[in-house]
């Protein structure tokens, strides 16, 4: 009897052990996991309390009443800003920024003992806030410039900080009205919750010339002053490259064929510098490389430098062939030129205010000089040649001079997605802007518009 009573003691202590092995695994290993999980109901408790985003004027993109989240841009930042949502998790800057948005448990540093005996809920505290170098005015701004209906994004940001104020797409969708829209936002072929302006890759096409240039002047490959032959095709490797609509611009200078977008120039500008030089220029510029922005971004399309043959350099020459980029990355190679040559990270992220701790301030980082202030200054006007005379001439604007660079990217099973991307005022940029229209034709007629839409309404906005 003895050894029985011992054996059914020994098992109730085995049993015991086993439940608060596994008590402690659930309160202290899975216990964010689980506090995270989507449709967990102590979710809609937390967002009560949840920080705020603002953006860099103070007016909040994003805030808690009770027990929902308010969107004051609405679809205008909807993809960048996210969703926080006790249903469906968070997303965009709501995810990144979640150790800082979200409140804490008072006793989040309890002890094993007190997770055990603890009866009741602890108090949450109230999360802290992030001030973001959005604008929630300029973004609205080019909301309203960008069509509906289209498939796209655009990009708008300081190039002389890297911030980034506006990340808007097409299309889009309002993020107070996120469940009820939810199972068609999932099912829609056209992907309103993709944030294209980060994640999209596309041909950059003929923008992609801002580079090629720019690495040709600055290696002393070429000058202002070099000509070119364009007869409307050129033969490589095989392979016969032509201009859109098989077009021949004929002799041109280097700003002539900038202006005039010649394929046939710049397959040629490409060839000529070869592989090395075209590459060390890709790299200076970080295509390619992570951007460490406070969300991820979608790395570039680059082919390894050992797999690309003469033809295949031709193509990438004006932004074709294996090459694919974001929105973010053109608006960037177009800053640098903006910006003296320098290229700033970009950022999204102004001040932490991270509760019961000292604010911390970010500031302007500077993460590669690519090209000369010189070779900046000649593409400066090569690029206002472009706006003056050229590809261009819709982004014309009164009484600002505008530079800019077309781009048709073609790709297979559709029209060509439409390029523009500029700054503005050319001669002491504040904003640089980048347009990208999927499948409907010609940058020039169809992004170029919509970029001068954004800098007439953006301009004033940002003084």
């Amino acid at each position: 009897m003895r050894r029985r009573i011992l054996n059914v003691t020994i098992a109730f202590v085995v049993i015991f052990l086993i439940l608060a092995a596994q008590q402690a695994r659930v309160q202290i290993i899975e216990r964010n996991a689980i506090l995270d999980r989507p449709g967990d109901p102590r979710r809609a408790q937390s967002i009560q309390g949840r920080g705020e985003l603002l953006d860099a004027s103070g007016v909040a993109v994003a805030r808690s009443l009770g027990a929902h989240r308010v969107y004051s841009a609405g679809p205008a930042l909807a993809q960048i800003v996210g969703y926080s949502s006790s249903l469906y998790g968070e997303s965009g800057l709501e995810a990144a920024l979640d150790a800082i948005l979200a409140p804490r448990a008072a006793d989040d540093a309890t002890t094993v003992a007190s997770l055990f005996s603890r009866r009741t809920k602890a108090p949450r505290s109230t999360g802290g806030q992030v001030v973001l170098t959005l604008r929630r005015d300029i973004a609205q701004a080019v909301d309203q410039a960008m069509p509906a209906g289209i498939r796209g994004a655009a990009v708008v940001l300081d190039p002389r900080t890297g911030a980034v104020l506006a990340a808007v797409n097409r299309p889009t969708f309002d993020p107070n009205t996120l469940v009820a829209q939810w199972s068609k936002l999932r099912s829609r072929a056209d992907a309103p919750l993709l944030d294209r302006s980060l994640d999209g890759l596309y041909p950059p096409g003929s923008t992609f010339k801002m580079l090629t240039a720019s690495a040709a002047l600055d290696s002393g490959t070429f000058t202002l002053d070099s000509t070119l032959n364009d007869p409307g095709y050129f033969n490589i490797g095989g392979f016969t490259l032509h201009n859109a609509e098989r077009e021949a611009t004929g002799t041109q200078t280097l700003t002539g064929a900038f202006a005039f977008s010649s394929n046939v120039d710049f397959a040629q500008i490409g060839v000529a510098m070869g592989v090395d030089t075209f590459y060390e220029y890709l790299i200076r510029f970080r295509v390619g490389e992570n951007m460490g922005l406070a969300v991820p971004v979608t790395k570039d399309n680059v082919p390894a430098a050992s797999t690309v043959s003469d033809s295949e350099l031709a193509q990438m020459a004006f932004g074709q062939g294996s090459l694919a980029v974001t929105p973010l990355r053109m608006a960037l190679i177009g800053a640098t030129i903006a910006n003296g040559g320098v290229l700033m990270r970009p950022s999204l992220v102004k001040e932490i205010r991270a509760s019961g701790q000292l604010p911390i301030h970010t500031v302007p980082v500077v993460w590669a000089q690519p090209i000369s202030a010189q070779t900046a200054a000649e593409m400066r006007d090569l690029m206002i040649a472009v706006v003056r005379y050229g590809t261009g001439t819709a982004a014309k604007m009164p009484n600002v001079t505008v530079a800019g660079k077309t781009g048709t990217a073609t790709h297979p099973g559709g029209a060509p997605d439409a390029w523009f991307v500029c700054f503005a005022p050319a001669e002491s940029p504040r904003l640089v802007v980048a347009v990208v229209v999927e499948d409907s034709g010609y940058g020039g007629a169809v992004a170029a518009p919509i970029a001068r839409a954004i800098l007439a309404s953006a301009l004033p906005l940002y003084q």
